[in-house]
Protein backbone atom coordinates (compact mmCIF):
# COMPACT_ATOMS: atom_id res chain seq x y z
CA UNK A 1 0.00 0.00 0.00
CA UNK A 2 1.34 3.45 -0.89
CA UNK A 3 1.93 5.99 1.82
CA UNK A 4 -1.01 8.35 2.21
CA UNK A 5 -0.30 12.04 1.54
CA UNK A 6 -1.43 14.36 4.29
CA UNK A 7 -4.22 15.69 2.06
CA UNK A 8 -5.87 12.23 2.23
CA UNK A 9 -5.36 11.56 5.94
CA UNK A 10 -8.81 12.92 6.75
CA UNK A 11 -10.62 11.35 3.80
CA UNK A 12 -14.00 10.36 5.21
CA UNK A 13 -16.95 9.39 3.05
CA UNK A 14 -20.45 8.54 4.28
CA UNK A 15 -21.38 4.84 4.14
CA UNK A 16 -23.43 4.04 1.06
CA UNK A 17 -21.38 6.19 -1.33
CA UNK A 18 -19.09 4.80 -4.03
CA UNK A 19 -16.45 6.14 -6.43
CA UNK A 20 -16.46 5.52 -10.19
CA UNK A 21 -13.35 6.49 -12.16
CA UNK A 22 -12.80 7.14 -15.83
CA UNK A 23 -9.31 6.11 -16.93
CA UNK A 24 -7.79 8.31 -19.65
CA UNK A 25 -7.43 11.81 -18.27
CA UNK A 26 -8.25 10.65 -14.73
CA UNK A 27 -5.71 7.96 -13.88
CA UNK A 28 -3.31 8.86 -16.64
CA UNK A 29 -2.90 11.99 -18.76
CA UNK A 30 -2.95 10.29 -22.12
CA UNK A 31 -4.51 12.74 -24.57
CA UNK A 32 -1.20 13.88 -26.09
CA UNK A 33 0.07 10.32 -26.55
CA UNK A 34 -3.23 9.10 -27.99
CA UNK A 35 -3.22 12.06 -30.37
CA UNK A 36 0.35 11.33 -31.45
CA UNK A 37 -0.47 7.65 -31.98
CA UNK A 38 -3.51 8.48 -34.10
CA UNK A 39 -1.52 11.01 -36.15
CA UNK A 40 1.22 8.47 -36.89
CA UNK A 41 -1.29 5.71 -37.63
CA UNK A 42 -3.42 7.86 -39.94
CA UNK A 43 -0.42 9.07 -41.91
CA UNK A 44 0.59 5.44 -42.43
CA UNK A 45 -2.81 4.93 -44.03
CA UNK A 46 -2.74 8.11 -46.11
CA UNK A 47 -5.31 9.98 -44.03
CA UNK A 48 -4.87 13.61 -43.02
CA UNK A 49 -4.72 13.62 -39.17
CA UNK A 50 -5.77 17.27 -38.81
CA UNK A 51 -8.29 17.69 -36.00
CA UNK A 52 -8.02 14.11 -34.80
CA UNK A 53 -7.93 15.07 -31.12
CA UNK A 54 -11.43 16.57 -31.29
CA UNK A 55 -12.67 13.43 -33.05
CA UNK A 56 -11.25 11.04 -30.45
CA UNK A 57 -11.77 12.80 -27.10
CA UNK A 58 -14.01 10.78 -24.80
CA UNK A 59 -15.09 8.40 -27.58
CA UNK A 60 -14.78 4.66 -28.12
CA UNK A 61 -12.49 3.37 -30.86
CA UNK A 62 -15.24 1.98 -33.09
CA UNK A 63 -16.83 5.44 -33.25
CA UNK A 64 -13.44 7.10 -33.82
CA UNK A 65 -12.51 4.74 -36.65
CA UNK A 66 -15.95 5.17 -38.22
CA UNK A 67 -15.57 8.97 -38.17
CA UNK A 68 -12.12 8.74 -39.78
CA UNK A 69 -12.67 6.03 -42.39
CA UNK A 70 -16.40 6.42 -42.96
CA UNK A 71 -18.98 3.67 -42.71
CA UNK A 72 -17.58 1.41 -45.43
CA UNK A 73 -15.41 -0.74 -43.14
CA UNK A 74 -16.49 -4.15 -41.92
CA UNK A 75 -16.73 -4.71 -38.17
CA UNK A 76 -13.50 -6.74 -38.34
CA UNK A 77 -11.63 -3.98 -40.19
CA UNK A 78 -12.95 -1.37 -37.77
CA UNK A 79 -11.76 -3.42 -34.78
CA UNK A 80 -8.33 -4.07 -36.33
CA UNK A 81 -7.65 -0.37 -36.97
CA UNK A 82 -8.53 0.47 -33.36
CA UNK A 83 -6.49 -2.40 -31.92
CA UNK A 84 -3.44 -1.65 -34.07
CA UNK A 85 -3.52 2.01 -33.10
CA UNK A 86 -3.64 1.01 -29.40
CA UNK A 87 -0.56 -1.17 -29.82
CA UNK A 88 1.22 1.92 -31.11
CA UNK A 89 -0.18 4.00 -28.24
CA UNK A 90 1.21 1.58 -25.64
CA UNK A 91 4.59 1.55 -27.37
CA UNK A 92 4.74 5.35 -27.20
CA UNK A 93 3.43 5.57 -23.63
CA UNK A 94 5.62 2.91 -21.98
CA UNK A 95 8.89 4.91 -21.83
CA UNK A 96 7.11 7.95 -20.32
CA UNK A 97 4.32 6.26 -18.37
CA UNK A 98 5.26 7.54 -14.91
CA UNK A 99 5.40 11.12 -16.16
CA UNK A 100 1.76 10.86 -17.20
CA UNK A 101 0.16 9.37 -14.09
CA UNK A 102 -2.25 12.00 -12.73
CA UNK A 103 -0.91 13.54 -9.54
CA UNK A 104 -2.29 11.83 -6.46
CA UNK A 105 -4.34 9.27 -8.41
CA UNK A 106 -2.57 6.22 -7.00
CA UNK A 107 -2.58 7.53 -3.45
CA UNK A 108 -6.19 8.71 -3.52
CA UNK A 109 -7.55 5.44 -4.90
CA UNK A 110 -5.45 3.39 -2.48
CA UNK A 111 -6.72 5.55 0.41
CA UNK A 112 -10.33 5.11 -0.72
CA UNK A 113 -9.97 1.34 -1.07
CA UNK A 114 -8.26 1.08 2.31
CA UNK A 115 -11.26 2.85 3.89
CA UNK A 116 -13.66 0.37 2.32
CA UNK A 117 -15.14 2.82 -0.19
CA UNK A 118 -16.43 0.79 -3.17
CA UNK A 119 -14.48 1.77 -6.28
CA UNK A 120 -14.99 0.86 -9.94
CA UNK A 121 -13.42 1.79 -13.25
CA UNK A 122 -15.70 2.84 -16.11
CA UNK A 123 -13.97 3.58 -19.40
CA UNK A 124 -14.57 3.63 -23.15
CA UNK A 125 -11.03 2.29 -23.57
CA UNK A 126 -10.11 -1.05 -25.10
CA UNK A 127 -9.64 -3.93 -22.62
CA UNK A 128 -5.92 -4.14 -23.44
CA UNK A 129 -5.43 -0.48 -22.53
CA UNK A 130 -7.40 -0.85 -19.28
CA UNK A 131 -5.25 -3.84 -18.28
CA UNK A 132 -2.10 -1.97 -19.27
CA UNK A 133 -2.89 1.09 -17.13
CA UNK A 134 -4.16 -0.86 -14.13
CA UNK A 135 -1.12 -3.13 -14.11
CA UNK A 136 1.38 -0.30 -14.46
CA UNK A 137 -0.27 1.86 -11.81
CA UNK A 138 -0.71 -1.13 -9.49
CA UNK A 139 -4.36 -0.19 -8.94
CA UNK A 140 -6.14 -3.32 -10.19
CA UNK A 141 -6.84 -4.69 -6.72
CA UNK A 142 -8.39 -1.38 -5.64
CA UNK A 143 -11.30 -1.76 -8.04
CA UNK A 144 -14.19 -4.07 -7.21
CA UNK A 145 -15.43 -3.78 -10.79
CA UNK A 146 -13.93 -2.81 -14.14
CA UNK A 147 -16.17 -1.88 -17.09
CA UNK A 148 -14.21 -1.32 -20.29
CA UNK A 149 -15.31 -0.21 -23.73
CA UNK A 150 -16.13 -3.74 -24.88
CA UNK A 151 -18.49 -4.45 -21.99
CA UNK A 152 -21.09 -1.82 -22.84
CA UNK A 153 -23.25 -1.77 -25.93
CA UNK A 154 -23.48 2.02 -25.80
CA UNK A 155 -20.29 4.02 -25.04
CA UNK A 156 -20.17 7.37 -23.27
CA UNK A 157 -21.84 9.87 -23.49
CA UNK A 158 -24.50 7.20 -22.97
CA UNK A 159 -24.70 6.42 -19.22
CA UNK A 160 -24.50 2.62 -19.69
CA UNK A 161 -20.85 2.34 -18.61
CA UNK A 162 -21.51 4.06 -15.29
CA UNK A 163 -24.88 2.41 -14.72
CA UNK A 164 -23.20 -0.97 -15.23
CA UNK A 165 -20.33 -0.10 -12.89
CA UNK A 166 -22.72 1.07 -10.16
CA UNK A 167 -24.82 -2.08 -10.55
CA UNK A 168 -21.75 -4.28 -10.16
CA UNK A 169 -20.91 -2.46 -6.94
CA UNK A 170 -24.50 -2.81 -5.76
CA UNK A 171 -24.79 0.96 -5.28
CA UNK A 172 -27.51 3.28 -6.53
CA UNK A 173 -25.85 5.42 -9.25
CA UNK A 174 -27.23 8.51 -7.52
CA UNK A 175 -24.91 7.64 -4.62
CA UNK A 176 -21.84 7.42 -6.82
CA UNK A 177 -19.18 10.06 -7.36
CA UNK A 178 -17.82 9.92 -10.90
CA UNK A 179 -14.34 11.25 -11.61
CA UNK A 180 -14.17 12.40 -15.24
CA UNK A 181 -12.21 14.64 -17.58
CA UNK A 182 -14.20 14.80 -20.84
CA UNK A 183 -17.50 16.46 -21.73
CA UNK A 184 -18.94 13.17 -22.97
CA UNK A 185 -17.91 11.39 -19.79
CA UNK A 186 -19.46 14.08 -17.62
CA UNK A 187 -22.65 13.88 -19.67
CA UNK A 188 -22.72 10.12 -19.08
CA UNK A 189 -22.24 10.61 -15.34
CA UNK A 190 -24.97 13.24 -15.19
CA UNK A 191 -27.37 11.04 -17.14
CA UNK A 192 -26.67 8.24 -14.67
CA UNK A 193 -27.67 10.60 -11.85
CA UNK A 194 -24.23 10.62 -10.21
CA UNK A 195 -22.21 13.39 -8.57
CA UNK A 196 -19.42 14.60 -10.88
CA UNK A 197 -15.85 15.61 -10.06
CA UNK A 198 -13.92 16.95 -13.06
CA UNK A 199 -10.18 16.44 -13.36
CA UNK A 200 -8.90 19.39 -15.36
CA UNK A 201 -6.27 17.40 -17.21
CA UNK A 202 -7.94 17.83 -20.60
CA UNK A 203 -10.22 20.85 -20.18
CA UNK A 204 -9.48 24.29 -18.74
CA UNK A 205 -12.87 24.41 -17.02
CA UNK A 206 -15.82 22.12 -16.42
CA UNK A 207 -19.02 24.01 -15.57
CA UNK A 208 -21.04 20.78 -15.80
CA UNK A 209 -19.19 19.29 -12.81
CA UNK A 210 -20.07 19.65 -9.14
CA UNK A 211 -16.39 20.21 -8.37
CA UNK A 212 -13.43 20.77 -10.71
CA UNK A 213 -9.86 20.16 -9.56
CA UNK A 214 -6.52 20.02 -11.41
CA UNK A 215 -5.61 16.69 -9.79
CA UNK A 216 -6.29 14.51 -6.75
CA UNK A 217 -3.95 16.53 -4.52
CA UNK A 218 -6.24 19.57 -4.57
CA UNK A 219 -7.04 20.31 -0.89
CA UNK A 220 -10.70 21.02 -1.70
CA UNK A 221 -11.41 17.44 -2.77
CA UNK A 222 -11.49 15.54 0.54
CA UNK A 223 -13.60 18.16 2.42
CA UNK A 224 -16.08 18.28 -0.46
CA UNK A 225 -16.43 14.51 -0.50
CA UNK A 226 -16.89 14.41 3.27
CA UNK A 227 -19.98 16.65 2.99
CA UNK A 228 -21.86 14.29 0.64
CA UNK A 229 -24.68 12.18 2.02
CA UNK A 230 -26.50 9.26 0.41
CA UNK A 231 -29.67 10.20 -1.46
Amino acid sequence: MLSCPRVFENLQVAPGLAFLFDMDGVLIESTDIHTEAWEIYLRRHGIDPAGVMAKMLGKRNDDIVRSLWGGQLSAEENFRHGADKEVLYRELMTPVFEEHVVKGAREFINAAAARGIPCALGTNAEPANASYVLERTGLLNCFRAVVDGHQAKHPKPDPEVYLTAAARLGVDPRNCVVFEDSPGGMQAARSAGAHVVALLTTLDQAPAADLAVPDFLDPRLSPWLSRLTPR
